[in-house]
């Protein structure tokens, strides 16, 4: 896999790898370190290694740059670590991907249309004063004239919410920054989905409802100016240890809604002051090479989940890079004991996360703990700084869940647990229900995995749900804790894992 780290003099400037991922079809085991922008020249570090290659990014010369730098043994072990090998083109339940998923090109934002660069309609280029009714305006007239693009040019520009419109799309310029104010007043109330219930509350920064084709464009930065909010939430916590999310308000960064063929597309995604982006009853989603980030040290920015996916299905984030304290990815759905009798609640399907690449994160993936039923989920390609957890099933004995067909693959890097699933009780609210089912986990793979680990394998068992058919495969990882025992899954296959240096028992799984 190809995951970006730090870009040289434009970090983040994702786009001129472009030449050399058509050369490097399967370069996992291979991160890019750095590049130099002006010599389009790339420094292929392996993970976990001080054994690097330099490559250029032009056909004619790519391959014998290659050979001038290394023997040929050298050579021969890039080429068995790059060879070409298709991705995975079957969810896990054997059916098959749908070729959209394939597709991590960008849209071409200039083909969506006029541009409205919002300084040219009454916005006014000052960062010290709330601009939401004039940036308002220009997303209301670009809509009544048929459609296009709104533009954040270099400079910061400060709103409260705001609402998109079917035809308009969202560009913000390099150098150019939408900042969230820290006042909630400036966000609207509005029946809205948070955790896992529909309710009144307040509004995100980026509001998207009842779309067929949309685009959030970068390289520009969208900020929730979240430290007052994060601040508050702490200065409450110290003195109501129960506090809830909805007890301390704040707005999250971008809600997309009801919508589909949406993109959002190398942008900074920054600061929020709750949720960093929350789809809900959507489908056909691409996140592609954005850079997603809130505060990990200090003050803390609590609850901003990098992307949480809420009862959608085909969703596709490729090549990100997400630091957040709370989870990375997590599957929403809705929670409590009548929750799969609510038509605003429903399951997730067909998700891939891939390419990505995590600093420090809760759960690189998360289901639950406010999920019904998640299905096909793919988390593959993934480099992991110093995660807490990769693979994390919330259990909540007040919810019917169900989490199914789901693979985890090709991970390398540093984390504290791998594989966590243990009851979920904060908030807990169980009521009475005579066909209440139990919930259960099932069809879960977990292969290729290269990590140092606290605990690999953090799995308690309940008389709450079930678990069975698990797989573990071509494992390798260095774990402190040393607990792996797989027997605790009903029908568990464990093929080729090795902890510390010592090769567990093969355990086939039954047929």
């Amino acid at each position: 896999m190809l995951s970006v780290g730090d870009g040289g003099k434009k970090t983040g400037e994702w786009s001129k790898i472009a030449g050399l991922k058509s050369k490097l079809t399967r370069p996992d085991r291979y991160i890019i370190r750095n590049f130099a922008t002006y010599h389009d020249e790339f420094i292929l570090m392996k993970p976990n290694s001080k054994q690097q290659l330099t490559l250029l990014s032009t056909d004619e010369n790519l391959w014998s740059k290659m050979r001038r730098m290394f023997s040929l043994t050298l050579l021969l072990m890039l080429c068995l670590s790059i060879e070409a090998k298709p991705k995975q083109q079957l969810w896990p339940d054997g059916t098959q991907i749908d070729a959209w998923f394939a597709d991590t090109s960008y849209v071409d934002v200039t083909s969506l249309g006029k541009r409205y660069v919002v300084t040219e309609y009454g916005v006014k280029s000052d960062s010290t004063i709330v601009q939401t009714k004039a940036l308002q305006a220009v997303i209301d007239r670009c809509a009544q004239e048929g459609g296009g693009v709104i533009v954040i040019p270099r400079g910061t520009f400060l709103s409260g919410s705001l609402f998109f419109k079917q035809g308009t799309n969202l560009l913000v310029e390099e150098g150019g920054k939408l900042k969230g104010s820290d006042r909630v007043e400036n966000f609207a109330i509005k029946e809205t989905r948070i955790e896992g219930e529909t309710c009144k509350y307040f509004t995100a920064l980026v509001n998207v409802d009842n779309f067929d084709g949309f685009v959030i464009a970068g390289p520009g930065t969208i900020d929730g100016n979240g430290y007052h909010y994060w601040r508050q939430f702490w200065i409450r916590r110290e003195w109501n240890r129960a506090c809830t999310n909805k007890d301390e308000q704040r707005p999250r960064l971008v809600y997309i809604s009801n919508s589909k063929n949406v993109t959002v597309q190398n942008v900074k995604l920054m600061n929020s002051p709750f949720w960093t982006n929350h789809l809900y009853k959507s489908e056909r989603v691409k996140y592609l090479n954005c850079f997603i980030y809130s505060s990990t040290e200090g003050v803390k920015g609590p609850s901003t989940d990098a992307i949480d996916i809420d009862v959608c299905h085909d969703v596709l984030i490729h090549g990100c890079y997400m630091n957040v304290n709370d989870d990375a990815i997590a599957m929403k759905g809705g929670k409590g004991t009548f929750a799969d009798k609510d038509p605003n609640n429903g399951p997730n399907a067909n998700v891939i996360i891939q390419n990505c690449h995590y600093g420090r994160v809760h759960g690189c993936l998360t289901l639950g703990s406010e999920s019904l039923k998640d299905h096909n989920i793919i988390l593959r390609d993934i480099v992991c700084d110093d995660v807490n957890r990769v693979l994390w099933l919330k259990m909540r004995p007040d919810t019917p869940q169900h989490y199914e067909y789901v693979t985890v693959e090709n991970i390398t890097g540093k984390t504290n647990s791998f594989l966590v699933i243990r009851p979920w009780t904060q908030f807990y609210n169980k009521q009475e229900r005579e066909d209440m089912t139990l919930s259960q986990g099932n069809n879960i793979v977990m292969r290729n995995i290269n990590m140092t680990c606290r605990n690999f394998f953090d799995v308690g068992t309940s008389d709450k749900y079930a678990l069975k058919d698990f797989t573990f495969e071509n494992i390798d990882v260095q774990d402190k804790k040393n607990a792996f025992n797989p027997e605790v899954i009903e029908n568990t296959s464990v093929k080729n894992v090795v902890i510390n240096g010592v090769k567990q028992k093969n355990t086939p799984k039954k047929k």
